[in-house]
């Protein structure tokens, strides 16, 4: 009985894909801006050419131009729970990022929430699982979404910062063989894909192969990561994770390795809340000053 109670849900979810499909809403902001920080709702590009992409945009005092920082959200492989996903708006980052000058674009993916479309990122089962496809079909939505927004003449075109969170952290790591002039600091929070395989904590879908994913992005690495997890992370523990980042090091990449002190009763949605963020402050200010030495950022 449980696949025929599934079907109402499942129709819903591909009628939304269809919806986002055929309106096909004009790019650029959407209303008025509001408060705090300068809130815009935007429509901006993703690599399905029949979906445009929601998402929300920060900005600072002033008519700019500012350095943009992108932050790029989690997944799930449940159909169901990304069709019920709201917009992703990571406020306490945000915050933090604004008023040390950044405008802040969070594009909410293809298959995901209000956005709708087809899923792009899907990973198969772990019998299957192709991580680095995976990874790389996230950095598309986040390269085209960013590629639009740093063409408005109030965002600097170079120096751009993109921060990830777990599966959009992962499509972060695909991002580090971007030109530095370009992509100027990767920070990456918990990045991986297949955690909680089974809905079983500390369980990893296929490890091996998400090791051997995050070795292919190294090998093309250009832009340091600053490679952020926390001590309760049940997803991405820190000893894996320490494992991820080295198989990224072997074969090239440039990572800077930290475990941030233990957040709440999962330490993998830290970067959600602002005691979270707070906790992070001290690496992501690290990060950006590394950032700042960088030819791309010196002005």
């Amino acid at each position: 009985m449980r696949p025929l109670n599934l079907l109402p849900a499942l129709v819903l979810v591909a009628a939304l894909g269809v919806k986002a499909a055929a309106a096909q809403p004009n790019l650029g902001a959407q209303g008025q801006e509001g408060e705090p920080h300068r809130l815009q709702q935007w429509m901006v590009p993703a690599p399905d050419p029949v979906t445009s992409a929601h998402a929300v945009l920060f900005r600072p005092p002033g008519k700019g131009p500012f350095p943009l920082a992108v932050i790029a959200h989690a997944s799930t492989q449940n159909v169901l729970r990304r069709a019920q996903m709201p917009q992703p708006e990571y406020r306490a980052l945000a915050g933090w990022l604004v008023t040390r000058g950044f405008a802040v674009l969070i594009p909410e993916r293809p298959g995901h929430g209000a956005t709708g479309g087809k899923y792009l990122e899907d990973q198969g089962g772990c019998d299957e699982a192709d991580y680095a496809k995976s990874g790389r079909a996230t950095a598309d939505a986040i390269a085209a979404a960013t590629d639009f927004i740093r063409k408005q003449p109030f965002i600097r075109a170079e120096g751009m910062v993109v921060i990830g969170h777990s599966a959009g952290a992962w499509g972060a790591l695909a991002l580090a063989g971007e030109d530095p002039k370009n992509v100027a600091g990767i920070i990456a929070f918990a990045p991986g894909r297949g955690g909680h395989a089974d809905d079983s904590s500390n369980r990893v879908c296929a490890p091996h192969t998400l090791m051997a994913a995050a070795g292919e992005f190294g090998k093309t690495a250009r832009v340091r990561v600053t490679w952020l997890v926390a001590a309760n992370d049940s997803y991405f523990s820190p000893a894996f994770s320490r494992q991820l980042a080295d198989a990224f090091r072997a074969a090239g990449g440039k990572a800077d390795f930290r475990v941030l002190p233990a957040h709440g009763s999962e330490g993998h949605w830290l970067v959600e809340t602002g005691g979270g963020v707070n906790l992070a402050g001290p690496e992501l200010d690290r990060a950006l000053k590394a950032r700042s030495r960088t030819p791309a950022a010196k002005r």
